[in-house]
């Protein structure tokens, strides 16, 4: 009791199968799979990025292109 077993999956499997059919099911996984790679893309961008207080000690832009004045 507690853990679910293989025929418990199946059932489980089924009923999905019954509910969304056959041809949403790899529309649902392709949403679902792009909408994983975005988060993940989204995060490393993120940390990619130079806090602002780093800017601001140097004074530099470390990516960007400069402008001539």
């Amino acid at each position: 009791m507690g853990s679910l077993s293989i025929f418990h999956w199946l059932i489980v499997l089924l009923i999905v199968v019954l509910i969304f059919g056959t041809k949403k099911l790899p529309s649902i996984g392709k949403d679902l799979g792009g909408a994983v790679r975005g988060f993940k893309e989204g995060m490393k961008s993120e940390s990619e990025k130079p806090s602002t207080q780093e800017t601001e000690k140097t004074g530099r832009v470390i990516e960007g292109e400069s402008e001539k004045k």
